[in-house]
């Protein structure tokens, strides 16, 4: 117990540390520049405890829960030797942490409302829940699909650069014929899917397997997945503006 609450205690003051800076700028730029002052302190200073708390629990939890879940969980799948359900658990672990993530579905919501407004689909309750649906799921297959082949490509021990040179040419093809209206959508989408929950969980798998392959350098391969896995949503979310728009 005293062990868990010292751990609590220096994550705490890394998070004070890691927020100082963004408070900093905050208050420079509101009572500096700005000259104002600010609006409902008190709801401002619990908000920022909040924050700390929050930010605190989430990585003192990150390292008892998600990471360690994940390395051990690639460890076993690379000593039952089972490539097939390997790649399925890499294929779930992609699309179920995605479809989970707080940041895409406020995406997805905000970019409904952007389509109905902009008349490009019906301003119904059921046609914007049925495009930020879909705009979900096709991110969440993306992101379960990159982390299919970032395994894939740890397996086999191939260079991640040409992965990432080959989505990106991709990427730059299908910006010359995707609709102006999902463009910006699809690059968003590449950020808010390496989030809090995926980064996490993905990394450990990485990292995890790369360990438990002989030949296989964990810093050299277990990492580049993130990687992949906000490259492909572009592609993905284009092609879904291509059907839909």
């Amino acid at each position: 117990m005293r062990d868990t609450l010292i751990k609590l205690l220096k994550f705490l003051v890394g998070s004070i540390r890691d927020l100082a800076p963004i408070i900093a700028v905050v208050l420079f730029f509101q009572l500096v520049v700005l000259q104002q002052p600010l609006p409902n302190i008190g709801q401002l200073v619990v908000g920022v405890i909040f924050v700390l708390l929050g930010l605190t629990f989430f990585i003192h939890g990150l390292e008892q829960g998600l990471f360690p879940i994940g390395e051990s969980m690639a460890h076993a799948f690379a000593r039952k030797g089972s490539v097939p359900w390997l790649l399925v658990f890499a294929f779930a672990l992609g699309f179920g942490t995605t479809v989970a993530e707080p940041a895409l579905i406020a995406v997805a919501a905000e970019a409904a409302k952007v389509a109905a407004d902009g008349q490009l689909i019906q301003s119904s309750e059921q046609a914007m829940s049925q495009y930020a649906n879909g705009l979900r799921m096709s991110v969440a297959f993306s992101v379960g699909f990159a982390i299919l082949l970032g395994v894939l490509r740890i397996l086999k021990g191939w260079p991640v650069q040409w992965f990432i040179i080959g989505g990106y040419i991709m990427v730059v093809i299908m910006t010359a014929f995707a609709p102006e209206a999902i463009i910006g959508i699809a690059y968003d989408s590449g950020g808010v899917t390496t989030s809090t929950i995926t980064v996490p969980l993905v990394t450990a798998l990485g990292v995890g397997l790369a360990s438990s392959i002989k030949g296989r350098n964990p810093m050299i391969d277990g990492f580049g997945l993130i990687a992949l896995a906000s490259l492909t949503p572009m592609i993905f979310v284009m092609g879904y503006g291509m059907v839909v728009l």
